[in-house]
């Protein structure tokens, strides 16, 4: 099954309609979008578009199709395989993977026990993220944040949509895996919302590589302590850093030996030094290389490479 019938099951019968008839790439769309009583949308190639009931895509909101209480109903039901509750605790989250690895985010009202988010219902918001593996995107940047066989400590600072959890995936698939002229190197991955690996029922959907360890649905601070003293891996990645807990625990782990490759959005090194913990983590010099991408190009386009003292390594003017 290609990716195109994977997601298009998925969706409620007016809406699997009107897709079915746009004749768009699915490789190229990055979300799908259901609102209710609002248009339906899409991102695709990075741009919105609005979707009509006869298919046609277009940026005049004329003729786009409603989604209605049905849609959103019926499409929840067929996400979930007409057994919610056994999503229960991803729900609690706010999204849910399905086959292939894409990524369900919800929204409605949600049901709380004290301070605690116990489970949604009256669902009525649905971001489709697709899934999509770029292998080899991180063929340029590999040589920079490597040096005699080991992982330099990296940070990946990216604007929404500009491929960082993609870019991130390459690299640890071709760190794990190695190459003839390269030993590959044990990485444990904190996937806590599901989109780096995109397990379905444990199994990553992504090739990650054959010495990749993944804890799924786990937070991330808690998630980088567990794999130190469990799996002894030699690096970690993770997705979206940005708590006072979770640059902790990078700093925990940089103590105990082990490399950390990190994205965080941010469209510039001025714009992450704007957060406070951050900016003392790049003033002590604890990531010993940047990575910035940005919207230009391909998914994963890289703008610049800067070392710990901030000097470029790479800029794209340069080409």
């Amino acid at each position: 099954m290609n990716k195109r019938e994977q997601l298009l099951k998925i969706f409620s019968h007016n809406i699997r309609e009107a897709l079915s008839k746009t004749g768009i790439d699915f490789e190229q769309v990055q979300e799908i979008r259901l609102r209710i009583h609002a248009p339906l949308f899409i991102c695709y190639k990075n741009q919105e578009y609005y979707v009509a009931n006869n298919g046609k895509v277009s940026h005049s909101k004329k003729d786009a199709y409603c989604v209605s209480r049905r849609d959103l109903t019926e499409t929840v039901e067929l996400i979930g395989n007409y057994s919610l509750y056994a999503y229960e605790d991803e729900i609690r989250q706010g999204f849910i993977t399905i086959q292939g690895g894409h990524r369900v985010g919800m929204a409605g009202k949600t049901v709380t026990d004290g301070d605690m988010i116990r489970s949604m219902k009256y669902i009525s918001f649905l971001n489709i993220r697709l899934a999509h593996e770029i292998k080899g995107c991180a063929n340029r940047i590999l040589p920079y944040i490597m040096q005699n066989g080991e992982v330099m400590q990296t940070l990946i600072v990216s604007p929404p949509r500009c491929g960082k959890t993609t870019l991130l995936r390459d690299l640890v698939r071709q760190i794990s895996n190695g190459t003839d002229q390269r030993t590959g190197i044990t990485v444990g991955v904190v996937d806590e919302r599901s989109e780096i690996g995109a397990c379905y029922m444990g199994e990553p959907q992504n090739e990650l590589g054959i010495r990749t360890d993944v804890l799924d649905c786990c937070p991330k601070a808690q998630g980088m302590m567990m794999l130190i003293r469990t799996m002894s891996p030699q690096v970690i990645a993770i997705d979206e850093v940005g708590s006072r807990e979770e640059l902790e625990a990078i700093e925990y782990a940089s103590n105990c030996g082990c490399k950390m490759i990190a994205t965080i959005h941010g469209s510039s090194m001025e714009d992450i030094k704007q957060k406070p913990v951050l900016r003392r983590m790049i003033e002590e010099k604890m990531f010993e290389r940047y990575i910035l991408l940005d919207a230009h190009g391909q998914v994963g386009h890289i703008a610049a490479i800067f070392d710990s003292m901030g000097n470029p390594l790479y800029h794209e003017k340069e080409k």
